[in-house]
């Protein structure tokens, strides 16, 4: 049985984002269909031998997190953000990156941790499936990532 690769498109900012992250890696991690080794969490991956935020620093990070995109066979895109602040929209630098892989032809499944909360029509139409709330563990556990069914979100759509 194939093994995918997946990129995990997340925000890391903060302990609870970290804390999202973790319970999606462990899910994926018992996937049969995920290569448990091949999963790219950006996090891990920040060119700590330069200046943060420096020019350097910048286009390093891009174009590695840019090619693991493009290599991997599926996104896995975490949409929460920063709902501990009230903030409800999702990080933009997970939505460029759910974009790219779109355009690139690679399939995306999203999860919201807060599926009380409407979804942006070009999200909601760009996912292949999308697990929320008490169905992510067990809906990324079980997902197929090779045959990638359809599985659509019930969220409001704006």
């Amino acid at each position: 049985m194939y093994k995918n690769k997946v990129y995990l498109a997340s925000p890391f900012f903060s302990d609870q984002q970290k804390e999202r992250i973790a319970v999606v890696m462990n899910a994926l991690r018992q996937n049969d269909t995920i290569d448990a080794g091949e999963i790219y969490n950006p996090q891990e991956h920040q060119e700590e031998t330069l200046p943060f935020a420096s020019h350097e620093w910048q286009d390093s990070v891009f174009a590695t997190d840019m090619r693991q995109v493009k290599r991997s066979d599926v996104v896995v895109g975490i949409l929460d953000y920063k709902y501990e602040e009230q903030n409800l929209e999702p990080d933009a630098g997970t939505i460029f990156e759910i974009g790219a892989a779109w355009a690139w032809h690679i399939p995306v499944v999203m999860v919201q941790f807060k599926p009380e909360n409407e979804l942006n029509l070009m999200l909601a139409r760009s996912h292949t499936a999308m697990f929320t709330g008490d169905k992510i563990q067990a809906g990324l556990e079980e997902y197929n990532f090779n045959t990638l069914p359809t599985h659509w979100t019930d969220m409001k759509v704006f």
